[in-house]
């Protein structure tokens, strides 16, 4: 045998991955199967090294290893997301750092986008290797990019076909704008974060209104109140000289719905230009929308003497103005706010007046569509709510369900140089969307798409559309898109919506999301906490398989997971037993078999009920659980017990059959410590492509089960008692049983005890240890004392409840419970709870001694 005693993860995962590619295994073209089985790998954005988010693609290669094992066409693509806003800042930092500093326009739009273009083929390397390190069974040969010439044809396509079916649209709408990034971002990429922060109330000639961004207010000249506020009814429809920022001005007062009147005044000002419910009011009643705040964050001319300064800067000097004239009634200065700010660089937002292009959502699809009549947001209700997509787990449907209701028309255009190019043209006035210029003196938009637009399309694009390929009739629609809860609304709704409309089907038929990945508290992995785990790192430490164990067990859909260090270690050793087990069968192939004997009907069972639970933990996505089963059957029943027990009672056939489908049943959670095995077991041969286990029913015995789990416990009990008293095992202990069990049986028992067992009853005292199939009688006497074992008994139970009661005292006392420090209270119930484990199995090892010897009272 050429396995080494150790096993050694980087001697083997970097060969057996080459050996993996070399032959073509990842190839769906090289299977014969007729059922396919799909996934698209949710591409990591191009801007650097792969996080642990990243390392749960570790679900989506088991999903894949099991269906390529199981005889499916199994396609699992690759490709990375150009990440416009993210790799574009990335690459302006980048050049800021330089001696000296440079900018973008520095550059050039041509110069600059070559630069990213590099940056981004660096990172695509890094991420390639990363995803191989993993052992990511992706099919390379089919790798795509989001900005790829294929997707960037496939994107213009989309953009075109929706601007004529009426889909798309440039309009002047309020948009979200991020200062530091310059651009315009989708409602779902605004995140908020909570701030205590001072809350204005000034006097606007007859009412009192409330503000936080009193730099918005210079052009308010309208007051909003509610028609059915009493305090207002003489107000309605009237105009009014009112002293404000820079002097008078006129100011009507409207009566509508919007205005709260339980919220401080019940009068409002609105601002048009600066916020979408004002900007909403303003065309409602045609009142005129003036910018007062620009891109960069600095007043317009609107702001008179103000104009050129920055608005978030001037606040208190407005403030103080304001004053001065006698125009601030109260200032709340412990206001609670939800700040938006930018997704990626938390700059706070700035709603803005822009012309942007649009995703009408709302709008119906033409006649000569599958869906006709029905709008984006109702067909991607639809499905989902038709059961032609599942959302697992269950509980994310109607939180999807709720972020449709509420999706308004989707801003598409990003005010970046990095991007697809968004394929319109201008000429005095004129607009006209198409591939190439229209001709001399036409101009193209210097806008980018959305991120999102293009990953959008990520099932399709990546298959070849809008060609008809013979990959996206064959692959499409995909399975299952697995990836996290976090991202929900951002990525999949966005699928949804643009398959169904460009080929009038689902995307996928799953979508199984996962949790984030957290520390051992269950905290967020930051930098700042310093508590983040690189994937690589840990790979590089205990071996891929090890850490792949670590995240998928305990891994539920739709909940978070804690992964430390100590789990990946403990996952390691797991990793050495699959090595020991594997070894020690390959290591004895020529011993002479005994027969089938219980143990191996029992092994037999076992094996087939794993397999049987294992696909049905498959079919239901439950892989944790499939994992679970898989590591306690080869742990604690076949290294524990079958392995030990032909050691004495030799069945090498058996065993090899056992090793080749627990391999198999291995295989897609630790690839590489399996396949370096199966190599060793099936020269010529490889794991990855090899045929997933069928569980024989007729093999599984409950009745079989039943009986070995007598001779187990009767081991464990007889272990125990050697422990509870110290024995060595040195010492083979004679054991009475009034029927004797059969020799096979009999002699399993004495092996794995050290025990002898004989039907001549003892002259002394017994200690019964007894289960439903046997009744063994131990003679303690004969090898420890007694007497002295039980008052050393006594005396600790004696202790261990002086303590008990000094504990209980203390989590009894209200004035304890109230001011010592949390970590305190939990170590003493923690102490407590050891100091009684430790007295119930005093107890217990008491009343297991003879009572004939106790001595006098």
């Amino acid at each position: 045998m050429s396995l080494p005693a150790k096993y050694n993860p980087q001697n083997h995962e970097d060969v057996i991955y080459q050996q993996w590619e070399d032959a073509g295994a990842f190839n769906p073209d090289t299977s014969t199967g007729t059922e396919t089985f799909t996934v698209i790998l949710p591409p990591p954005n191009a801007t650097g090294t792969l996080h642990l988010g990243h390392a749960m693609y570790v679900v989506q290669d088991i999903m894949v290893r099991h269906a390529r094992m199981s005889g499916k066409k199994t396609l699992w693509l690759p490709g990375t997301d150009h990440a416009a806003i993210a790799t574009q800042n990335r690459v302006e930092k980048d050049l800021a750092k330089r001696t000296p500093p440079l900018t973008r326009y520095d550059l050039g739009r041509e110069k600059f986008v070559q630069q990213v273009e590099e940056f981004v083929e660096q990172s695509r390397d890094t991420i390639r290797h990363q995803l191989r390190t993993m052992g990511f069974s992706l099919d390379w040969s089919r790798e795509t990019f989001t900005l790829d010439a294929p997707r960037q044809a496939a994107v213009t396509e989309m953009f075109i076909r929706m601007y004529h079916d009426g889909l798309i649209y440039r309009g002047n709408r309020i948009v979200n704008w991020c200062p530091r990034c310059q651009s315009t971002l989708a409602d779902d990429e605004v995140e908020y974060r909570e701030e205590i922060t001072k809350f204005y109330y000034f006097k606007y000639g007859p009412v009192v209104i409330g503000t936080a961004r009193p730099e918005t207010k210079f052009l308010d000249k309208t007051i909003v109140v509610h028609p059915d506020d009493p305090r207002y009814t003489t107000l309605h429809n009237t105009t009014l000289t009112v002293e404000w920022m820079n002097g008078p001005v006129q100011a009507q007062v409207i009566a509508d719905a919007t205005a709260d009147k339980d919220f401080g005044s019940g009068a409002m000002t609105i601002t048009p230009a600066h916020s979408k419910e004002d900007f909403a009011l303003a065309q409602k009643y045609h009142l005129p929308i003036v910018q007062i705040i620009d891109e960069a964050g600095n007043f317009t001319e609107a702001a008179g003497t103000f104009a050129g300064q920055s608005a978030s800067a001037s606040r208190q000097t407005i403030v103080d103005m304001l004053a001065s004239k006698g125009l601030v009634d109260h200032i709340d200065d412990h206001y609670t706010h939800n700040l938006s700010v930018c997704y990626r660089c938390g700059t706070a937002i700035q709603p803005l007046l822009s012309d942007q292009w649009f995703v009408h959502v709302d709008q119906p699809l033409p006649a000569q569509h599958q869906f006709a009549g029905k709008t984006l947001k109702q067909v991607a209700c639809e499905v989902v709510n038709n059961g032609s997509i599942q959302i697992i787990p269950d509980r994310f449907t109607s939180t999807y369900f709720h972020w449709m209701d509420s999706l308004h028309n989707w801003c598409i255009s990003r005010q970046l140089w990095y991007g697809h190019r968004i394929p319109a043209w201008y000429k005095d006035g004129a607009i006209t969307v198409q591939v190439d210029s229209p001709g001399q003196g036409w101009k193209q938009d210097s806008d980018v798409l959305d991120t999102w637009f293009s990953s959008g399309m990520w099932t399709f694009s990546t298959l070849g559309w809008p060609r008809q390929t013979e990959d996206l009739t064959t692959f499409h629609p995909t399975q299952v898109l697995e990836t996290g809860y976090d991202i929900l609304f951002f990525w999949v709704a966005r699928m949804i919506l643009m398959t169904t409309y460009a080929l009038g089907e689902i995307p996928f038929e799953k979508v199984y999301l996962h949790g984030l990945v957290r520390d051992k508290l269950g905290r967020k992995m930051s930098k700042s906490l310093g508590n983040g785990i690189d994937p690589l790192d840990m790979s590089a430490k205990y071996g891929t398989d090890a850490l792949r164990m670590a995240l998928i067990a305990g891994t539920t859909p739709g909940n978070d997971a804690k992964l430390y260090e100590e789990k990946i270690a403990s996952y390691r050793n797991f990793i050495t037993k699959i090595w020991n087990v594997g070894r020690y069968i390959l290591a004895n192939t020529n011993l002479v078999g005994t027969g089938l004997s219980l143990s191996d009907q029992w092994i037999l069972s076992r094996l087939n009920r794993l397999v049987m639970n294992v696909n049905h933990d498959f079919e239901t996505y439950q892989y944790s659980l499939a994992a679970e089963r898989t590591y306690d059957f080869l742990w604690h029943e076949l290294a524990d017990w079958y392995v030990e027990i032909k050691k004495f009672e030799p069945n090498p056939g058996l065993l090899q059959q056992v090793l080749e489908v627990i391999l198999k049943v291995l295989h897609p959670f630790v690839p590489f410590v399996t396949e370096v095995l199966w190599q060793e077991f099936k020269p010529g041969s490889m794991l990855i492509t090899a045929a997933w286990p069928i569980a024989d029913a007729a093999q599984i015995d409950p009745v079989v089960e039943q009986q070995f789990v007598a001779v187990q416990d009767s081991v464990i009990q007889l272990r125990n008692l050697r422990n509870q008293y110290n024995i060595s095992y040195q010492t083979v202990l004679s054991v009475y049983s009034q029927q004797l069990p059969d020799s096979a049986t009999k002699t399993m028992i004495e092996q794995l005890a050290k025990v002898s067992i004989t039907d001549q009853l003892p002259i002394g005292q017994l200690t019964h240890l007894t289960n439903s199939r046997f009744d063994f009688g131990v003679e303690l006497s004969v090898v420890i004392d007694v007497v002295a074992e039980r008052q050393r008994l006594q005396k600790e139970i004696i202790a261990l409840e002086k303590n008990l009661a000094s504990f209980e005292a203390k989590l009894n006392n209200p004035d304890f419970l109230a001011h010592a420090p949390n970590d305190l209270i939990e170590n003493t119930k923690k102490l407590r709870d050891e100091k009684l484990t430790v007295l119930a199995e005093n107890k217990s090892n008491l009343s297991l001694l003879p009572a004939a010897l106790q001595p006098p009272k």
